[in-house]
């Protein structure tokens, strides 16, 4: 059943474009009534806040949190329980899966030698599953962000980083690894396949594998 919601309150939105009403489904995803929707390809129970743009063509999944300000533009894909702080913009050409963490004002891309009169095909860059990107960070189009990687505030990221890859400064360094629970793991830097570590906050354990093409790489031992 419709009803009209009021501007000053928040509202669950069927897709349409918010101004000072929005007509609310049950069942369907929160928007303010001062976002911009032009998709109805949004899961159920994501939030919308004020200021927020999500374009027609976009994709976006179940129990997303969208802040202010944010951006989603056509041909990007935003999996399930992603959290995009305020200021984020989501180009064309990227694919942010499950439980992404995109923190304040970072920067992705999409053109690595953009000029305004020369029309392209946009780079594709990847996010994937439980990785975390920090306020301010920026990351080069073309690259992939491994699960469950963790990239620090203002850091900026020219390369791909591995599963589990903490990576921090101008430009981005990798310093470590990085447990699924946000703990620094006690890996070295240069891992020997074979080695294990135990998180010594959530008792999960990894090992370090050697991969075909990326070298040795940090996996989670599952039981």
């Amino acid at each position: 059943m419709s009803a009209e919601i009021s501007a000053d309150s928040a509202a669950v939105g069927t897709p349409s474009r918010m101004k000072t009403a929005l007509k609310a489904t049950e069942g369907k995803f929160f928007a303010h009534p001062l976002a911009l929707v032009d998709t109805e390809s949004i899961g159920e129970r994501t939030r919308i806040w004020a200021f927020a743009h999500v374009m027609g063509g976009a994709r976006v999944g179940s129990d997303c949190n969208i802040g202010e300000h944010a951006f989603i533009e056509s041909g990007a894909v935003v999996g399930n329980h992603v959290i995009i702080k305020n200021g984020v913009s989501v180009w064309t050409g990227i694919c942010v899966e499950d439980n992404v963490f995109l923190g304040p004002h970072c920067v992705l891309t999409n053109d690595l030698s953009p000029r305004a009169n020369v029309k392209k095909d946009p780079v594709h860059t990847l996010i994937r599953a439980n990785a975390s990107i920090g306020a301010n960070a920026t990351i080069l189009c073309g690259v992939t962000i491994g699960q469950c990687a963790m990239v620090g505030a203002a850091a900026v990221v020219l390369r791909s980083v591995p599963d589990y890859g903490l990576v921090v400064g101008n430009p981005g360094r990798q310093i470590g690894w990085i447990c699924v629970c946000a703990t620094r793991l006690q890996f070295s830097l240069q891992l020997t396949p074979g080695a294990r570590c135990a998180c010594y906050k959530c008792g999960r354990s990894f090992v370090a594998v050697e991969h075909e093409t990326a070298g040795v790489q940090v996996k989670e031992e599952r039981n």
